[in-house]
């Protein structure tokens, strides 16, 4: 059993903290229970890599508690704007800095206007972790790569640095507004949309990160797997949420919603506005 740590709790979540800290095994976090009243605002990040299913689950969970959602804008949104012609891949370490830097900023401003609470999809340690990986090892590391002895040409060190001073912010902005984290694991096989790295390595680097930075930084995180009824009943579970309509109804108003998102990458969407 690790030292148990006290929950960081901001505004009026703060008196309703209880519940003991466990060691958490594989991952080493504390998971902290917490229970919200009703009229009580939150903060809550659903967390996880890339292809675990953050989008879906914070619709449903968004549409079942009538909290509402925020995210921010999508590299598929931001490169035609800001790199017309390139594909994330091809994106060099200044170019993806810029990138994850207009993330970031685009989902601070985006919070900003829900001082009541929110269920984020991903927060602004997502951009971060990724970024800090891809900077670091590439795209398609091998099995072997680890952060911690990785070899770096002196460019890539460069860049490495500048993600090390990023994080400044981006662990400040996280500390200061997220209550709580529901981290979904790696559980599915990677989804290959033609834009998003092909390479479980990878993935599995990027939650490494995601989750010592957030042990390190003490919030509250609750690691929720399953199919995705069962990660919504155990949300509801856990913070005590109140439920404006059934599981049932939730997902399908996610599916919707989830079903009318522009999953075009970026080179289709400048090829259909040049049309």
């Amino acid at each position: 059993m690790g030292h148990c740590r006290p929950a960081r709790t901001r505004g009026p979540l703060a008196a309703y903290a209880t519940g003991s800290a466990l060691d958490d095994a594989s991952h080493h976090l504390h998971h902290l229970a917490l229970t919200t009243p009703p009229g009580a605002s939150v903060n809550l990040s659903i967390s996880g890599t890339y292809s675990v299913g953050k989008t879906i689950t914070s619709m449903a969970i968004a549409h079942l508690t009538g909290i509402p959602r925020t995210a921010a804008p999508t590299m598929r949104e931001l490169l035609p704007i800001s790199l017309p012609g390139k594909t994330l891949e091809e994106c060099n370490g200044a170019e993806l800095i810029m990138l994850i830097s207009r993330r970031i900023q685009g989902r601070a401003v985006a919070e900003s206007h829900l001082p009541n609470g929110y269920i984020s999809d991903g927060s602004a340690l997502h951009e971060w972790s990724y970024a800090n990986v891809r900077v670091k090892v590439g795209i398609n590391p091998n099995e072997s790569v680890d952060l911690d002895n990785v070899e770096m040409p002196d460019d890539v060190r460069f860049y490495a640095e500048v993600m090390k001073q990023i994080a400044i912010p981006a662990k400040q902005h996280t500390k200061s507004n997220y209550d709580a984290f529901v981290h979904l694991p790696i559980e599915f096989p990677i989804v290959e949309d033609g834009h998003r790295p092909v390479n479980e390595r990878f993935r599995q680097l990027a939650e490494q990160l995601l989750l010592e930075t957030l042990d390190e930084l003490e919030i509250p995180v609750h690691i929720v797997g399953g199919t995705i009824p069962e990660r919504l009943a155990r949300i509801v579970e856990i913070f005590g949420f109140p439920q404006v309509m059934t599981i049932e109804q939730a997902i399908a108003r996610a599916e919707e919603e989830y079903a009318q998102l522009d999953t075009r990458n970026e080179l289709e969407r400048m090829a259909d506005a040049a049309a």
